[in-house]
């Protein structure tokens, strides 16, 4: 698969601990992004932060929260990203999610001379 220079970003900020079903929100998110054979999908842990409800979530040890926030991280094509949209809308019940315009400057291996 081929991606070109430029690309979407699209980036979802969630709790750990939303769920999709029975599965962990980012879980099901990365398992569709993947069915719908997206160019990648990231999932990156936060040990600090806050949202709308601007309660703190953080990993330290005596105030350690059950609910770390999570950042999904998908780039593909304009495309593909609107068709996944929809989708995502339906998995989601709150977060927040963002898209901005990104160059793609490697996807893959570089072929050695």
């Amino acid at each position: 698969m081929e991606l070109p220079r430029d690309a979407v970003l699209l980036r979802i900020f969630v709790g750990e601990q939303e769920k999709c079903g029975h599965k962990p929100l980012y879980e099901a998110v990365v398992m569709k992004a993947r069915e719908m054979q997206m160019a990648g999908a990231t999932v990156l842990r936060g040990p600090l932060g806050f949202g709308h409800s601007t309660r703190i979530h953080t990993a330290k040890i005596l105030d350690l929260s059950a609910d770390l926030p999570v950042v999904i991280e998908i780039v593909d094509t304009q495309d593909k990203i609107d068709s996944f949209l929809p989708l995502l809308d339906g998995m989601i019940g709150s977060g927040l999610v963002t898209l901005e315009k990104v160059q793609v400057l490697q996807y893959g291996t570089k072929k050695k001379p």
